[in-house]
């Protein structure tokens, strides 16, 4: 099965399924299949896909789902790893759609929840939201989870975000919003509290999770927590320095 009717001739994108990837070769063709069948129930979708300087052949094979089952499949390749942030950033500022949504490669997230989000996203009254894919019975090891509740409740605690999950790498949200944001490394951890500064409102939604299929996570619960802890006192003195009107209007 193929995605090519989710995005036909000239027809724009309604969604941009934006996924960072860092040696995640094993994964792919999992997710790719998974991808392109739940195209199959969204409207029209791009998927794009940034390598951010992987060392294994993560570029070839994704090159080779693009040939096999995802014919509009966007590969975008940093020339180093710079981090998930960045690879995001770098994802979504070449995405053409509207809307915006992040999951992660490593086979975790379901795509199918994907327009669910998106329904949700479209139909809220007022300010366009930030769609979070809350996880619910997390499918890692229990040091992660413990060092993830401990991050979540101080997040919560300290920036009042009201988000118990804003880690979660499923997100939805208008591109425009996200380009709004100062570029820093973690940023993708801190988007409801973020967002919620420049007045874009919260909706979670709980979603499925399952366990990493090939492969070991990226970050250890040490310098998770390190880089975790500087993160917020920046996120913190950005959102005090944040000052915009409440309305503008041309005179």
């Amino acid at each position: 099965m193929t995605a090519q009717t989710s995005l036909g001739g000239d027809q724009p994108p309604v969604l941009s399924i934006v996924i960072a990837v860092l040696n995640e070769r094993d994964n792919l063709p999992f997710v790719c299949q998974e991808l392109a069948e739940a195209c199959q129930s969204l409207p029209p979708t791009e998927i794009i896909f940034v390598d951010d300087g992987s060392q294994d052949n993560t570029v070839a094979v994704l090159q080779q789902q693009r040939a096999t089952c995802l014919p509009n499949l966007r590969v975008l390749s940093h020339d180093r790893c710079c981090g998930k942030s960045a690879a995001l950033r770098t994802g979504i500022t070449a995405a053409k759609a509207e809307w915006v949504a992040t999951m992660d490669g490593d086979g975790q997230d379901d795509p199918r929840e994907l327009g669910t989000l998106l329904a949700l996203a479209r139909s809220a009254n007022g300010t366009p939201p930030l769609v979070v894919g809350v996880r619910k019975r997390r499918q890692d090891g229990w040091s992660r989870r413990f060092a993830t509740r401990f991050a979540n409740g101080l997040r919560r605690r300290l920036l009042r975000d009201d988000c118990p999950d804003t880690g979660a790498p499923v997100k939805l949200f208008q591109r425009d919003a996200f380009l709004r944001l100062p570029q820093f490394e973690g940023l993708h951890r801190f988007l409801p509290a973020l967002l919620n500064s420049y007045g874009v409102p919260l909706v979670c939604h709980t979603v499925r999770h399952r366990p990493r299929l090939h492969g070991h996570s990226k970050y250890t619960n040490l310098n998770r927590a390190i880089v975790g802890v500087r993160d917020m006192l920046g996120v913190i003195w950005l959102r005090n320095r944040t000052r915009l009107p409440k309305s503008v209007k041309e005179c």
